[in-house]
């Protein structure tokens, strides 16, 4: 599964980072229309996250993961078919679900693979997929240097390629141990409840609904960085994408031996508080870089970079744990399904949370920063009952000393 992780994120930064540019340039389409499409993707993909997981909660796994796959991949070949604006909705709105499907449905089968080291593994596996994300990346930035409309089919190719490449690797993944099936099919008439339902499980939607709100440092770097040093105009323009690589670097190098804090259940929920915390400051690093002169502003936000990545590490690793320790083990599938909705949700609501920070100025990233600290605390909160060690269901014996 790592080595898919690492073909599924080579094909997606070949295209990430060009496919506005290639609607505009090749497709031919207008700002608006291109918004448009983006817009709509990002609320078809919403669906796929629960809708993966509830089915692998019924059927093998893998199967549903190649299915997925299968569905990005032709997708993508048909985009290069049609300019047509409705037909390239309906395209990516259908590449947008798979690729929502496919996040959960990965993080399920790490969750079922790996048991107790979820945390270690899901570490790794993500290191992995940056190091993919920055190799497509790196190999779009030199495709798009020869200027031409078949440098951009080629990406879009590779893209398609990488998904039926994933499809193919699956094949030959065992299919992890799922309790919710080994329930379901159970001889035992008190399993065929079936398993439980996420959306009557209140703690666990609130639990979700905070976590959407921790996720908003994805939207810092992918809006609002770039958009910061255009509206400062006291830092260099060049700096928006050394930041980004900084962001990837310091990911691939840290991620693994900062989930080592996160390891168990109880340790998750307390790195919540040294989250908080780094939120905060990083919100004052931002306000600060407004604050001063070229070098006083480039200072504050490698700082602020640099924070916002250490916090998007540290909440990696709770996230992992605690939206599997939430979870029934009957229904881990459903469950994990609702909680991509945190970051689902988070692509529509994190470019108008950072663009108001913007627009208000210092005290808007200060606030930016500590809502999520807040929010931090109040999960921390949240989910303490549910954590807490159940105490034994029959009385503790007295042993008489006769």
């Amino acid at each position: 599964m790592l080595t898919i992780a690492l073909v599924d994120r080579v094909g997606s930064g070949l295209w990430a980072s060009v496919s506005v540019l290639y609607f505009t340039y090749v497709s031919g389409l207008s700002v608006g229309e291109v918004g448009t499409l983006v817009a709509a993707a990002g609320a078809a993909g919403i669906a796929g996250a629960p809708l993966g997981g509830r089915l692998a909660d019924r059927v093998p796994l893998t199967r549903v993961l190649i299915a997925v796959q299968l569905l990005r991949a032709l997708a993508s070949f048909a985009l290069l078919t049609t300019d047509h604006f409705a037909l390239l909705v309906v395209l990516c709105s259908l590449g947008s679900l798979g690729d929502r499907a496919a996040n959960v449905l990965t993080k399920l089968y790490a969750t079922r693979v790996a048991g107790a080291d979820r945390v270690r593994y899901q570490a790794v596996q993500r290191t992995v997929a940056n190091a993919g994300w920055a190799l497509g990346g790196l190999t779009a930035a030199a495709a798009l240097a020869l200027g031409s409309t078949a440098a951009y089919r080629w990406l879009l190719a590779g893209d398609a390629l990488s998904f039926a490449a994933c499809a193919l690797l699956t094949l030959r993944c065992h299919e992890p141990r799922a309790t919710s099936r080994t329930v379901a099919t159970s001889k035992d008439p008190s399993s065929t409840a079936g398993p439980t339902s996420p959306w009557r499980d209140r703690t666990y939607l609130a639990y979700v609904a905070t976590d959407t709100v921790l996720f908003l440092d994805d939207a810092v770097f992918k809006v609002g960085l770039p958009l910061w040093i255009a509206h400062t105009g006291t830092a260099p323009h060049g700096l928006a994408p050394l930041l980004l690589v900084l962001n990837n670097v310091m990911v691939v190098a840290l991620q693994i031996s900062l989930a080592r804090f996160g390891s168990t259940t109880a340790a998750a929920r307390a790195l919540l508080i040294p989250l908080s915390a780094t939120f905060a400051l990083a919100g004052v690093a931002m306000a600060a870089s407004a604050t001063g002169g070229t070098i006083t502003t480039t200072l504050s936000l490698t700082a602020a970079a640099v924070l916002f990545t250490l916090a998007e590490m540290f909440h990696a690793t709770i996230a992992w744990e605690l939206s599997v320790a939430l979870a029934p083990e009957t229904a881990q599938g459903a469950y994990l399904g609702v909680h991509g909705l945190a970051q689902s949700a988070q692509r529509s609501i994190g470019p108008l949370a950072v663009t108001g920070a913007i627009a208000t100025g210092p005290l808007g990233w200060l606030t930016f920063g500590s809502v999520i600290a807040m929010t931090c605390a109040f999960q921390h909160r949240l989910v303490r009952e549910r954590l807490a060690p159940k105490p034994l269901s029959v009385p503790p014996v007295t042993v008489s000393e006769h």
